[in-house]
């Protein structure tokens, strides 16, 4: 019944930005609120790894390579999480996916995935 649904990946040249979107559904306004979101990504033979996350009252964690580039916003209103990325580098390149996840209800959900390529 819960979705996430990830949005506005693509094709950007290195120094540019993108904003990935996560719409959800399913979800209860309140309950989504108690959900830390989170956006991960997994390159091409690579683990999965965190980029960042927001808890139920705004407090942002960010990998080390996101750190100052990128920026993680939830509007628990409209039960929408997004990653706005700036300064983008090849590196970035990846699957981004969105996440929530509650220790207590014990759930963790995850989206399809969208898109990111970093190249001239």
């Amino acid at each position: 019944q819960v979705q996430l649904v990830e949005s506005g990946g693509g094709l950007v040249q290195p120094g540019g930005s993108l904003t990935l979107s996560c719409v959800t559904s399913g979800f209860s306004r309140i309950i989504f609120g108690v959900h830390i979101m989170g956006w991960y990504r997994q390159a091409p033979g690579k683990e999965r790894e965190l980029v960042a996350t927001i808890t139920s009252n705004f407090t942002t964690d960010y990998s080390d390579s996101a750190k100052g580039r990128f920026t993680i916003t939830r509007d628990n209103a409209k039960k929408l999480v997004l990653l706005q990325m700036n300064s983008l580098i090849p590196e970035d390149t990846a699957i981004y996916y969105c996440n929530g996840r509650n220790s207590y209800f014990r759930s963790d959900y995850w989206g399809q995935g969208t898109q990111v390529t970093v190249s001239s």
